[in-house]
């Protein structure tokens, strides 16, 4: 095989990549503009549907009732908006962002692996969305504990609210993702249930290291209720490897 018949097939793998990322950044965009649409909220029939800042602010609120977030810089505001949407954007076209990069791997599989396509994309927005649900569940019991330690007046500015809201989501999110990666190598037969059983221990270990890691606010409560439903994801993955991938 030559330079040039490898540089064909990169050149071409290198266009796919390109049409892929400009097709998702044209849909976050889109997802942006729907976000920024909805950002007040509306209604629906007798039903009000909250918009994306009631959502945001919802967990403050709980915690710190009264309490009104701050705005101590000019372009504080947009600045937050810009991000607010941006993040409500991506969430909004995330089933589609996940169907492009697995439309990007799915060339290299086989007809038999490629049966796995739609559950594999369902499986990557199911627990996206699961892990920042229980993200947003949790926040306002985070809030509280980390508010807790000393009587002071709370003056918490938007930009770092929206920050550490932006960052708890996000590791929720993104983590709760590895069950699908972990079962990806079990159908490639790098790993195998039994492999996965006796290696229970080095499991938990690595989950609480990459929890620790990853925890915005690095306290003990967060550790423990981002680990605990990692290892339960760890669990069920090993039980869908063992009968699943053997039926």
């Amino acid at each position: 095989m030559t330079t040039s018949d490898v540089r064909q097939p990169m050149m071409g793998h290198l266009k796919e990549l390109r049409n892929r990322l400009g097709k998702s950044a044209v849909a976050v965009v889109v997802g942006a503009i729907i976000a920024y649409l909805v950002r007040d909220g509306f209604q629906l029939g007798e039903f009000a549907v909250p918009g994306l800042w009631d959502l945001l602010v919802a967990p403050y609120e709980e915690v710190f009732p009264g309490d009104e977030l701050t705005n101590i810089k000019v372009a504080e505001q947009f600045s937050v908006l810009l991000r607010l949407i941006g993040f409500g954007g991506f969430l909004i076209a995330s089933p589609y962002l996940f169907s492009q990069a697995w439309g990007f791997v799915s060339p290299a599989l086989s007809k038999r692996e490629k049966r796995w396509t739609i559950p594999i994309v369902a499986s990557l927005f199911s627990l996206f969305s699961a892990g920042v649900g229980f993200a947003y569940w949790l926040l306002p019991r985070v809030l509280e504990l980390l508010g807790s330690f000393l009587e002071v007046n709370v003056q918490i500015t938007i930009s770092d609210y929206f920050g550490f809201f932006l960052r708890f989501l996000l590791v929720f999110g993104l983590t709760f993702e590895f069950p699908v990666f972990l079962f990806a190598a079990g159908a490639a037969g790098i790993v195998t249930s039994a492999q996965l059983r006796q290696a229970r221990r080095w499991a938990v270990l690595i989950i609480v290291i990459v929890a620790a890691a990853v925890t915005p606010t690095g306290d003990a409560y967060t550790l423990f209720f981002l680990a605990g439903p990692l290892y339960a994801l760890y669990e069920v993955t090993l039980l869908l490897i063992r009968f699943v991938l053997r039926k």
